[in-house]
C-alpha cells in the first residue's frame, strides 16, 4: 500500500530474507514461554491466589483466546504497514503481560495482564508466520515450520532456569525477570523484519513454482480474507485445526496437574530433574523440531498425506500413554511423542492456507485460521480441568483426544484432500480467464 510505513522502505534496506527468517524464529522462541511454561505456575499460582483448579485455567483460555482470535484484525494491520512496527507494538505487551502476573494479587488481575501478555503474543506469532510465509513461497513448508517450531522449542532452553527461580524466588519474580527478557528480545528482532516489495520473487521462481504444484495443491489466484470465507475448504481446514488443537492444549496446560494425579511429578529421572520437569524439556524440543520437520516433508508428499500420517500417529500415541502413564519413564517418552505428532499443525495448517487462498493476504488469512486455537482451548484448559474434577480421572479427557485425532486424520485424507485438488483446479481457471497467472521475473531481495 503506498504510503504506509513498510513502503517507505527502500529495497536495498530490507534484510535479507534468511536474516529476517532467523529473526523470526527467535521472537519466537522469546514468547514460548507464555503458552508452554504456564504449566509450572498453576499450582503456585493456586496456592498464592487460594482458588481452584479450574479457576487457574481459565488463565490459559483467556490467553490462547486473546493470542489467536483477535490475530485477524493483527494480521490485517501486519499485511497493511509491515512486521517491523506491530512485532514493536507486541514486544511491550508480552513484556508487560508478565511483570503484570508477576504483580497481580487476584484472579481476575491474573486474567487481565495474562491476555495483554496473549494479545502480544499473538501479535509476534502472527506476524512472524506471515511474514515467513510471503518470503519462502519456494519453501513454504520448511520456512514456516521453522518459524512455528521456534514457538514449540523455545520454552526448552529456558525450562530448567524457570523451574529453579520458580523454587528459589517464587512464581511472582520469576514472571518479572523473565517478562522483561522476552520483551526486549521480541524487540531487538522487530527491528529486522520488514515485508517483500511489491511484485517480489525469490531467484528463479519459474521453475520452482512448476515443481511445487507438481507435488503441492497450489492456487493460481491470491485470495481476500472474505473471498476465503466463501470457499468450502476454509470450513472443513478450521473444523480440523479446531480438532487437532485440542489434543496438544490439553497436555500442554495440563501436563502438571496429569503428572500429580499419576504421581509421576517428583520422582527424578536424570541428572537430578524430576519426570515432569524432563517430560517439559523434552516435550518442547520435539514439539519444535516437528514443525519443520513435518513442514519439509508435506513440501514433497503434499499436506494432506502429511496430516493423516502424523496423527494416526498422535492417536497411537495417546492411547499409549493413557496405559503407561504413571511410569515415569514412559511418562516422559510418550508425552514427547505426543508432541512430535501434534506440533506440525502449526506448519501444516499455515502452509495450506498459504497454497490455497495465496501470499498477498498470507498473515490475515491465516489469523482467521488460527482462531481455531482459541476454540479448542476452551475445551483444553477450563474444559479438561472440569472433566477431571467431575471425574476424578483424565481417562475421558485422553479418549477424547484420540477421537478427535483419528477422525480428523481421515478428514485430510478422504475429504480436503479432493477439495482442495478441485478449488486449485477452479483457480486456474480463474487466473487463465482474468489473464493474471503469468509468473513474476525474480527481483528484490534474495
Amino acid at each position: 500500500m503506498a504510503g504506509s510505513p513498510a513502503s517507505l522502505i527502500h529495497p536495498s534496506r530490507i534484510p535479507n530474507r534468511w536474516i529476517q527468517l532467523s529473526a523470526g524464529i527467535v521472537a519466537m522462541m522469546a514468547i514460548a514461554n507464555l503458552q508452554y511454561a504456564w504449566t509450572l505456575f498453576t499450582k503456585p499460582i493456586q496456592a498464592h491466589l487460594h482458588v481452584s483448579l479450574e479457576a487457574v485455567q481459565v488463565t490459559f483460555f483467556v490467553f490462547v483466546a486473546l493470542e489467536t482470535w483477535l490475530v485477524p484484525f493483527e494480521g490485517f494491520l501486519v499485511d497493511l504497514i509491515g512486521p517491523r512496527f506491530m512485532l514493536g507494538i507486541g514486544s511491550i505487551m508480552v513484556g508487560l503481560g508478565w511483570v503484570g502476573s508477576g504483580r497481580a494479587e487476584t484472579i481476575n488481575s491474573l486474567y487481565f495482564w495474562y491476555g495483554v501478555g496473549g494479545i502480544g503474543a499473538g501479535i509476534v506469532y502472527g506476524g512472524a508466520i506471515g511474514n515467513a510465509l510471503k518470503w519462502f513461497p519456494d519453501h513454504r513448508g520448511l520456512c514456516v515450520g521453522l518459524t512455528a517450531g521456534a514457538f514449540g522449542v523455545g520454552t526448552a532452553t529456558t525450562i530448567a532456569p524457570i523451574a529453579s527461580m520458580l523454587k528459589v524466588s517464587g512464581y511472582q519474580h520469576t514472571f518479572i525477570v523473565w517478562g522483561i527478557i522476552q520483551g526486549v528480545v521480541v524487540l531487538a528482532c522487530a527491528l529486522f523484519l520488514a515485508k517483500p516489495p511489491v511484485g517480489w520473487a525469490p531467484p528463479d521462481w519459474i521453475e520452482k513454482e512448476a515443481k511445487i504444484k507438481a507435488k503441492v495443491n497450489t492456487s493460481a489466484v491470491d485470495m481476500t480474507p472474505w473471498q476465503m470465507l466463501t470457499q468450502p475448504s476454509f470450513y472443513v481446514i478450521y473444523l480440523m485445526m479446531t480438532m487437532l488443537a485440542f489434543g496438544g492444549l490439553v497436555v500442554t496446560a495440563q501436563l502438571n496437574p496429569m503428572a500429580s494425579s499419576y504421581h509421576v511429578d517428583k520422582v527424578v529421572v536424570a541428572f537430578g530433574m524430576t519426570a515432569l520437569v524432563v517430560a517439559i524439556t523434552v516435550d518442547r524440543i520435539l514439539n519444535g523440531f516437528t514443525r519443520p520437520f513435518w513442514g519439509w516433508l508435506s513440501d514433497h508428499i503434499g499436506r494432506e498425506n502429511s496430516i493423516f500420517i502424523a496423527f494416526v500417529l498422535e492417536a497411537l500415541a495417546v492411547f499409549a500413554l493413557l496405559q503407561l502413564i504413571n511410569r515415569p519413564v514412559w511418562f516422559v517418552v510418550l508425552s514427547g511423542l505426543c508432541f512430535f505428532a501434534w506440533g506440525n499443525i502449526f506448519s501444516l495448517f499455515p502452509a495450506i492456507t498459504g497454497d490455497l487462498y495465496g501470499k498477498k493476504w498470507a498473515t490475515t488469512n491465516y489469523g482467521i485460521v488460527y482462531t481455531a486455537k482459541g476454540v479448542a482451548a476452551a475445551f483444553a484448559g477450563p474444559g479438561a480441568a472440569w472433566l477431571f474434577s467431575k471425574t476424578g480421572s483424565w481417562t475421558k479427557v485422553f479418549w477424547a483426544m484420540i477421537v478427535c485425532d483419528l477422525v480428523a486424520a481421515f478428514m485430510a485424507l478422504l475429504w480436503l484432500k479432493p477439495m482442495a485438488a478441485r478449488a486449485v483446479r477452479e483457480s486456474e481457471r480463474t487466473a487463465s480467464t482474468a489473464n493474471i497467472g503469468a509468473p513474476v521475473k525474480a527481483r528484490g531481495v534474495a
